[in-house]
């Protein structure tokens, strides 16, 4: 089984994201080396589903037949999959609470995204507190996007005063003892499988 791969069935393949590697492939010969292309040495049928982005670890799941891809994009389209993040966040943050502000693409700082009451998309992420650290004055957060715009978690942190630690977009350009990384992580996702139907759950451990 591929390095990256949790799970794989007739199906369905499981994969846990490093961070700093593409999910798929991007423009130019230099961004083909990514988490599909390295997937389909193993399994040749893989087909992408969704992605995650490249700063960000974590699950991801592609299919293995064109009905799968079409039933897991469904699935994605009408919300019916669970998806849980860790993040370390700058500063101290308490409690838990829902972020409705909605995103729209930055086209004059692409490819970077940004809250916009007059263009943007509706855009929603829960969030809940899971621990404050003095010693880096950050807080380890979980957070739940009901919609999947590009960089919501990101965007919507920083909108409420607590970047991403390590966020090489919207984190403060000069922090104290910069991050080797930045601190999000896809740890949860549940969906129902494209074969038969049946709800599965998988989890990944945050890695900071």
């Amino acid at each position: 089984m591929d390095a990256f791969v949790l799970h794989v069935d007739e199906a369905l393949i499981v994969a846990d994201k490093p961070a700093g590697l593409l999910a798929v492939p991007g423009r130019g010969p230099d961004k083909q080396d990514c988490l599909s292309a390295r997937i389909q040495q193993s399994y040749p049928d893989t087909l992408i589903v969704h992605r995650l982005d490249m700063a960000t670890s974590g699950l991801i799941c592609f299919a293995r037949t064109a009905e799968a891809q079409r039933r897991l994009n469904r699935s994605f389209e009408e919300r019916m999959v669970g998806k849980r993040y860790c993040a370390r966040v700058s500063g101290r943050l308490e409690g838990k609470g829902e972020i409705d502000l909605p995103l729209a693409v930055d086209w004059e700082n692409r490819p970077k995204s940004k809250v916009d009451p007059v263009h943007g998309k509706p855009s929603r992420t829960h969030w809940r507190a899971a621990g404050y650290d003095a010693a880096s004055d950050s807080t380890r957060v979980e957070l739940a996007p009901v919609t999947g715009r590009s960089h919501q978690l990101r965007v919507h942190m920083a909108a409420i005063g607590h970047p991403i630690v390590g966020d090489p977009l919207y984190a403060p350009l000069a922090p104290v003892e910069p991050a080797p990384r930045m601190c999000l992580h896809a740890m949860a996702l549940s969906l129902f499988h494209p074969a038969d139907g049946h709800p599965v759950e998988f989890f990944s451990p945050p890695p900071f």
